[in-house]
């Protein structure tokens, strides 16, 4: 790796680390709705609440720990963060689920492609919430 690199990569750190993790938020996502959806036969909207679920749960660790660096494990901070996470998540699988329904439902388009589309929006709006809201120093 070039220094001009390194240097680059470290002056963005956070976003870098962001889109890694998003990337892989979203592969626990997508993975557990095709896994519900194909393998057990799920109705596509009750497999992404299961997917949305168990990918919030995997984005808060990653998102405290590695993006963000919130080593605080204090009990009003954590359920402070894991409570707006929450509450953010919700937000964006509402949004993700009106995606769905109406370009699946009403437009009959792949849900598959549909789901993939909307979680690169999910991934934008979730970084803003987080970076600005959730595990903001200045509020914690």
């Amino acid at each position: 790796m070039t220094d001009t690199l390194r240097t680059l990569l470290q002056k963005h750190r956070e976003i870098v680390s962001y889109v890694f993790w998003g990337v892989m938020t979203t592969a626990v996502n997508y993975v557990t709705y095709l896994l519900l959806t194909k393998g057990f036969h799920v109705y596509y909207l009750t497999s992404n609440v299961i997917a949305w679920t168990v990918s919030v749960l995997f984005a808060y660790f990653v998102n405290k720990l590695f993006v963000f660096q919130s080593r605080d494990w204090a009990w009003r901070v954590a359920l402070r963060e894991l409570w707006q996470m929450v509450a953010s998540r919700i937000f964006s699988l509402g949004l993700e689920t009106g995606i769905l329904w109406l370009f699946v439902e009403k437009l009959l388009l792949n849900e598959f492609i549909v789901k993939l589309a909307a979680n690169v929006l999910v991934v934008i709006v979730n970084y803003v919430l987080s970076k600005f809201i959730i595990f903001n120093k200045k509020t914690g």
